[in-house]
């Protein structure tokens, strides 16, 4: 036993993303996941998060051409 539940992730892949069987069962499982949109990935930056790097790494100011 995986622990996957394969008749869902075979619907999503094949139906929801209309792979073929072949393209499906030629993926990894963390690379169906990225595609669903379930992978471990970081959470975006926040508003605040973005800010905070903002005031630590400014933008150096900018020379005018003319």
């Amino acid at each position: 036993m995986t622990g996957l539940d394969w008749p869902a992730l075979m619907k999503a892949g094949m139906g929801g993303l209309r792979l073929t069987p072949d393209q499906f069962w030629r993926l990894s499982p963390a690379e169906l996941a990225l595609m669903l949109g379930i992978a471990d990935a970081p959470a975006p930056l926040c508003r605040a998060q973005l800010d905070d790097l903002l005031a630590r790494y400014p933008d150096p100011e900018r020379m005018n051409d003319g």
